[in-house]
C-alpha cells in the first residue's frame, strides 16, 4: 500500500513511470484476478450457509422479492480483499527480495533511480529498496486489515439484528480515528496536524456511510463501488502508485466476483457487512493515493486531490440529499425511505435493472474526468472537468424533481431497502 515517496522511494518522472508500470500492470491484475476467484466462491458459498445460519432477508414491509433471500455477501467481499493481501505481506516478510534485473522485467536502468547514485550499483539494490518500502507499510496494512475486520464483524451482528444507528455510527468513528491518528493517516498535511486529522476521519467516515446508503437495491452500492474503484486504479497506474493500484485490483476483483450473483434479480445480498467494507476500503485508499503528478507542486496541480470528490460524486450526492430530505421532514437521516436517486429514477418508469444501470453510467461519466484530472497541465481544462462534473450532477437534480407519488415518500413497487441504521 501506498505510493512510491511512501515507500521510501523518490517520485519518477512521467516518462520513468510509463516505462516501469508496464511491468507491473500484470502482476496486478493477477491480484484482482485471484480476488474475484475467491470472492465468486464465497459467494457461491454463502448462498447456502447464510439460510442455515438465520441470516436471512425475509419478504414483507416495503421489499418486493417474494421469497428470502440470503445475506452475507459481504463475506465474500471482506475475504476476496483480505485473504490475498495477508497472503502477500506474509511473502514478503519471509521471502527475500526477487531479482528485479532491468534486462529481465523492462524495468528503468540505474540512473534512473534518484536513490541509486551510480549506475555501477548491483540489481539487488533495486529489489532491496522496494521490498524494504513494502516492508515498512506492513504496519498500516495491519492496522487497515484490523479496520475493516471490526466494520465487518459490527455489520454482521446488524444484519442478524439491527443495530441502534447511533451506536454503528459510535462504533465507525471510534474505528477510523484510531486508524488515522495510531498510523497517521492523513489527508492534505499541508493544512496542520489536527485539522489534517478531523477532515480525514470526516471523509473516510462519509464515504463508509455513502456506500451503505446506497445499498437500496439490487447490484448498486457493489456496481457503483466497481465503477468507483476502475477509475482509481487508473489513476494508480498511470501516476505510479502501484501499491495502491494492487489494493484497488483486489477490491474490484472481489466486487465483480459478488456482483455474479448480486446484479438484479439478485439471488444474495451484501448486507452491512458488505457496503460498510466497500466504502471503508475506498475512503483509505483515496487517502493513500498522490493524485498530483511526480514532479508537480501543489500549488500548480492543486485541482487534482478534487479527483476523488469528482469520482465519488454520485454517492456523496446522494448521501447529502437524502439527509436533507430526512431531516427538513424532521427525521433521523439515518431511518429509510425511498428518496434515494436509485427509486426516484424507478418513479419515472425505468425498471430496476435500467436504474441501476443508468447510476453505474453517470457514475462512469464523472469518474473518466477524474481520471485525466491529474494529468492537465491548466487551470482551465481543470475547470472544464469541474463543469463537466456540475453539469451531469445537474442532470441529476432535474431528475430528482420528479414528484413522489404519496405523501409518505413510499413508492408501490419499489425494490427492497434494507437501510437500517446509519444507512
Amino acid at each position: 500500500m501506498g505510493d512510491l515517496a511512501q515507500q521510501g522511494l523518490p517520485f519518477l518522472s512521467a516518462e520513468e513511470i510509463l516505462t516501469v508500470s508496464r511491468p507491473m500492470i500484470v502482476p496486478i491484475l493477477l491480484l484482482g484476478l485471484a480476488s474475484f476467484v475467491i470472492a465468486w466462491l464465497f459467494t457461491f458459498a454463502m448462498k447456502r450457509i447464510a439460510p442455515k445460519l438465520g441470516f436471512v432477508d425475509k419478504p414483507g414491509g416495503r421489499k418486493i422479492h417474494a421469497n428470502p433471500k440470503p445475506l452475507l455477501g459481504g463475506v465474500a467481499i471482506f475475504c476476496g480483499f483480505v485473504l490475498p493481501m495477508l497472503a502477500g505481506l506474509v511473502y514478503v516478510q519471509l521471502a527475500p527480495p526477487p531479482n528485479l534485473a532491468t534486462k529481465e522485467i523492462g524495468m528503468l536502468s540505474m540512473s534512473d533511480w534518484r536513490t541509486l547514485q551510480t549506475r555501477s550499483a548491483p540489481d539487488p539494490e533495486i529489489s532491496r529498496a522496494y521490498w524494504d518500502g513494502i516492508r515498512r507499510q506492513t504496519p498500516l496494512a495491519l492496522g487497515f486489515l484490523g479496520a475493516m475486520l471490526v466494520m465487518h464483524i459490527m455489520g454482521i451482528f446488524d444484519d442478524r439484528k439491527a443495530l441502534g444507528p447511533y451506536l454503528k455510527l459510535f462504533v465507525q468513528l471510534l474505528t477510523i480515528s484510531l486508524l488515522v491518528v495510531c498510523f497517521d493517516l492523513r489527508a492534505l498535511t499541508a493544512l496542520g496536524y489536527l485539522p489534517s486529522v478531523i477532515l480525514t476521519i470526516l471523509w473516510i467516515t462519509a464515504i463508509t456511510n455513502a456506500f451503505n446508503f446506497l445499498d437500496n437495491m439490487d447490484g448498486l452500492s457493489a456496481g457503483i463501488g466497481a465503477v468507483c474503484t476502475v477509475a482509481f486504479l487508473i489513476a494508480a497506474l498511470s501516476i505510479g502508485q502501484w501499491f495502491v493500484a494492487a489494493s484497488l485490483a483486489l477490491l474490484l476483483g472481489s466486487l465483480i466476483g459478488f456482483l455474479c450473483f448480486n446484479f438484479p434479480p439478485a439471488t444474495i445480498f451484501m448486507g452491512d457487512c458488505g457496503s460498510l467494507l466497500i466504502g471503508l476500503v475506498l475512503g483509505v485508499l483515496t487517502i493513500r493515493t498522490t493524485f498530483l503528478q511526480p514532479d508537480q507542486s501543489f500549488g500548480a496541480g492543486w485541482y487534482a486531490v478534487f479527483a476523488p470528490i469528482i469520482v465519488l460524486a454520485v454517492p456523496l450526492y446522494d448521501l447529502i440529499v437524502v439527509s436533507i430530505i430526512r431531516m427538513s421532514r424532521g427525521k433521523s437521516p439515518f431511518v429509510g425511505d425511498t428518496n434515494h436517486f436509485s427509486h426516484r429514477l424507478v418513479q419515472r418508469g425505468m425498471s430496476r435493472r435500467t436504474a441501476v444501470l443508468c447510476l453505474y453510467l453517470i457514475t462512469a461519466a464523472t469518474s473518466a474526468s477524474a481520471i485525466l484530472l491529474p494529468h492537465v497541465t491548466s487551470t482551465w481544462a481543470a475547470m472544464l472537468i469541474f463543469g463537466q462534473t456540475l453539469l451531469i450532477l445537474g442532470v441529476v437534480m432535474l431528475l430528482e424533481q420528479h414528484p413522489i407519488s404519496s405523501g409518505t415518500g413510499e413508492v408501490p413497487n419499489q425494490p427492497r431497502s434494507r437501510e437500517e441504521g446509519a444507512k
